[in-house]
C-alpha cells in the first residue's frame, strides 16, 4: 500500500498536486491564468473569420462558446479525470441537463440510481416526461437490478455514493454492463472529486460535477462541468450546449482554477475530520446509524481513493431535531457542501420541499436523517459543538 495521506492504494493526490499547482507560462508572464472578460473575439481579416467558421483554424468566437479562461478550467478538469475533453457550465444542473438531453431523445429511456441528487430527480420527473422520455429508478448497489433494467435504455445515470444515503455502486461492473448494450454511462462524481475517484478509468463514458462543491471549495461559485471522450464532448457541444445557454463565465472559471490549486490539500483534511466525527457519531447513544461509505462492504468501495467530508446519520426518537439543528454553532444551516464551512441539512425540513417531486420522499429517506458537511474547522471544536447540541436536544 502506498504511503501517502489517504492510506489508499491509489495515489491520486500526488498525481493531482503538480498538475494543479504547476502552470506553463501565460501571456505577459502572468503567474495565474488571465481573466478574458470579453463577450466576443475579433478577426484580423475576412480569411481568418472564414477559416475559423469552416473549422480550418482554432480561435474563440463568442464567449457562449469558447473562452480562454473557461477553456483553461476545462483542460484542468479533463486532465484530472483522465478524460480527453471537458465542457464547463453555469451550474451542475446545466451540465446534467445538457448531457442528458444530448444523448436521450423523445420516446427513449434512462435508467437512474435511486437517491440521486434532488434536482436531477426533478429534471427526470418534471421536464423529461414532457419530452416523452421515461426514467426507471433502480437500487444501484444491486448489479442484478441494474442489469434487469438496462435492456432498451439509452442512458445509465449513476451517482456513487448517492445523495443523502451514500449508497455505493460497482461502477466498473455497471459500466461494462452498459457498454455491452451500447448504452452511454454517466456519473455524478461531485462527492469524491477526481482526487478520490476516477470513473473514466473504470469504463464510465461521462463524468459530471457540481463544480460549486469541492472543485471550487470556497462556497463562492456556482458552476458545473462534464468530462469524457472528445467525441462525447463534441456531441454535447453540437446537440445542446450552445442552445441551452448554460455557459460558464470567465470570472467563475477563474475562481474555480483558484479553488483547484488547493484541492489536493483540502480533501485529506475534509476526510480526516469527517471520519473522526463519523466514528464518534457511530458510537453515540443517540445515533442509530451512520450513512458513510467507510462502513460499507460493497464492491463499489474499491474505486474510492479516499472519503469526502459529507455523510449523514440517523438519530434516535428522543432527539428533537429542530432543537438539535438550532443548537449547533459551527454547523451553519444550509444546502450545498464542499466549502470551507461546516453545514447541516435535516431531512425533516427537506422532506417538506416540492411535494410530489421530492427524491427523499420518493426513496423513503427517514425524517430522522441529518446530513453533515464537515468543513475545515478544528475537528475538536466541531465535536464539542455536536455534543452540546445533543445535550440540548434530548427530550
Amino acid at each position: 500500500m502506498n504511503e501517502h495521506p489517504t492510506g489508499f492504494d491509489h495515489d491520486y493526490l500526488a498525481e493531482a498536486a503538480t498538475l494543479l499547482a504547476h502552470d506553463e507560462p501565460f501571456p505577459g508572464g502572468a503567474v495565474v491564468p488571465p481573466i478574458y472578460q470579453t463577450s466576443l473575439f475579433t478577426f484580423a481579416n475576412y480569411a481568418e473569420m472564414a477559416d475559423t467558421f469552416a473549422g480550418k483554424r482554432k480561435q474563440p468566437i463568442y464567449s457562449r462558446g469558447d473562452n480562454p479562461t473557461v477553456m483553461e478550467f476545462e483542460a484542468r478538469v479533463a486532465a484530472l479525470e483522465g478524460a480527453e475533453a471537458a465542457r464547463g457550465f453555469s451550474s451542475g444542473m446545466a451540465a446534467i441537463s445538457a448531457t442528458v438531453l444530448a444523448f436521450v431523445g423523445a420516446g427513449e429511456r434512462i435508467v437512474a440510481v435511486r437517491n440521486c441528487y434532488g434536482d436531477a430527480y426533478r429534471l427526470f420527473e418534471r421536464l423529461l416526461p414532457r419530452l416523452n422520455i421515461k426514467v426507471d429508478y433502480v437500487d444501484g448497489s444491486d448489479p442484478d437490478a441494474v442489469a434487469a433494467a438496462l435492456p432498451g435504455a439509452k442512458l445509465l445515470y449513476l451517482e456513487s455514493p448517492t445523495s443523502m444515503m451514500f449508497e455505493l455502486q460497482d461502477i466498473a461492473h455497471l459500466a461494462r454492463l452498459a457498454k455491452e448494450q451500447g448504452i452511454v454511462t454517466t456519473i455524478d462524481n461531485s462527492w469524491a472529486s477526481p482526487v478520490f475517484q476516477k470513473p473514466i478509468s473504470h469504463g464510465v463514458d461521462l463524468v459530471l460535477h457540481s463544480a460549486s462543491k469541492y472543485l471550487g471549495g470556497h462556497s463562492d461559485t456556482v458552476a458545473g462541468v462534464v468530462a469524457g471522450s472528445a467525441a462525447h464532448i463534441k456531441h454535447i457541444n453540437e446537440q445542446t450546449y450552445s442552445y441551452l445557454g448554460g455557459k460558464l463565465s470567465p470570472f467563475e472559471a477563474w475562481l474555480l482554477l483558484r479553488g483547484l490549486r488547493t484541492l489536493p490539500l483540502r480533501l485529506p483534511h475534509h476526510m480526516k475530520s469527517g471520519l473522526t466525527i463519523a466514528e464518534r457519531l457511530k458510537a453515540h447513544a443517540n445515533v442509530e446509524r451512520v450513512n458513510h461509505p467507510v462502513y460499507s462492504n460493497h464492491p463499489g468501495k474499491a474505486t474510492l481513493a479516499g472519503y469526502a467530508g459529507l455523510f449523514s446519520f440517523e438519530v434516535t426518537d428522543d432527539i428533537d431535531i429542530p432543537v438539535f439543528v438550532d443548537a449547533l454553532k459551527y454547523f451553519r444551516i444550509g444546502v450545498s457542501w464542499g466549502g470551507h464551512e461546516s453545514l447541516v441539512v435535516p431531512a425533516k425540513a427537506s422532506l417538506e420541499q416540492t411535494p410530489g417531486l421530492n427524491s427523499m420522499a420518493r426513496f423513503g429517506v427517514s425524517p430522522r436523517t441529518i446530513r453533515f458537511n464537515v468543513g475545515l474547522e478544528s475537528v475538536e471544536d466541531l465535536w464539542a459543538d455536536i455534543a452540546q447540541a445533543f445535550e440540548k436536544a434530548r427530550k
